[in-house]
């Protein structure tokens, strides 16, 4: 399956959901009429949209309706081209270092898909033909290191672990020093989503950034926020945490096969004013894609 067609039916629920409630917004009309809009914004609201990009995605259908006749079924498609404009420029590919290994930090809230992220996005770099190492740096959850042996396996990657409750930099410091002796060209950290309370947290990434940097000069040169579409706006409030423990570079979004609010997405890229590098839509390995805006919006809104 191409990437379009993983991604468009990823996007089904979200699609359904929001076209469904779309088409009920203008049932039994053959034209958009103004007294419609406010349902519109509504339903967009609905769908996690934001309110921001609500505003200009109403007033574009309100622009159009002022030129012309606006035909129900163009509702979607109109919908899909300013989408598109509000993403374009929100994606760009994984930076790598001038000399690797490239380190990647993954941050995120306990129950993201961190560790499912980590082992995807060793899977996609090992088949493009890279060495990939794998960190287990959240010693604080028992099954994390288990997880990530796991995708270890599976992917073709090396892994460096500790004892469960260990220090997590000794993790990192650890990895990207066999990262260097083995030639790995990426060394993919994954993070502790949870301590004891919120200081001991920042605290703790702080020092896992430091760390990494002191085992190799410049690294990180990714840290990747991990975000759950399934948890909306909730998600986003638990996630500026992280951006207060460190500088983001760009965000992952899990589990959009599993939302009906697909219009997070644009909420996230205005809150976090980040690229949106990869989006996972569904359980398999190669199901971590990299963003593509307009087949967002295609798949978000296209029906045929």
């Amino acid at each position: 399956m191409s990437l379009f067609s993983r991604l468009r039916d990823g996007l089904g629920r979200a699609r359904q959901t929001l076209v469904g409630r779309i088409q009920a917004v203008v049932s039994g009309s053959a034209y958009l009429e103004p007294e419609m809009l406010d349902e519109l914004e509504a339903v967009l609201l609905g769908a996690d949209v934001g309110p921001a990009e609500t505003q200009r995605l109403i007033a574009s259908l309100r622009t159009t309706l002022g030129t012309r006749r606006v035909a129900a079924s163009e509702i979607p498609g109109l919908l899909e081209q300013e989408v598109s404009a509000l993403l374009a420029g929100a994606t760009r590919p994984l930076r790598f270092a001038e000399q690797p290994p490239t380190v990647v930090l993954l941050l995120g809230v306990n129950g993201t898909g961190k560790t499912t992220t980590a082992g995807k996005l060793s899977a996609q770099l090992v088949r493009e033909g890279k060495r990939v190492l794998l960190a287990a740096g959240d010693t604080f959850r028992a099954a994390a290191a288990d997880q990530l042996a796991i995708w270890a396996e599976r992917s073709g990657a090396d892994l460096v672990r500790h004892q469960p409750g260990g220090d997590p930099g000794a993790v990192v410091y650890d990895a990207i020093s066999a990262g260097i002796r083995r030639g790995a060209d990426v060394v993919i950290c994954d993070t502790a989503g949870r301590l004891h309370n919120k200081s001991n947290l920042m605290a703790e990434l702080q020092k896992v950034v430091r760390v990494a940097n002191r085992a190799c000069p410049g690294a990180p040169h990714e840290t990747l926020l991990v975000l759950d579409a399934t948890t909306g706006q909730n998600g986003l409030q638990q996630a500026r945490v992280f951006g207060e423990a460190t500088p983001l570079s760009g965000i992952v979004l899990t589990k959009l096969d599993g939302t009906a609010r697909g219009g997070i997405v644009l909420a996230i890229h205005r809150t976090f004013h980040l690229p949106l590098l990869y989006v996972g839509v569904g359980e398999a390995i190669e199901d971590l894609e990299p963003f593509d805006p307009s087949g967002f919006a295609n798949g978000l809104l296209r029906t045929e």
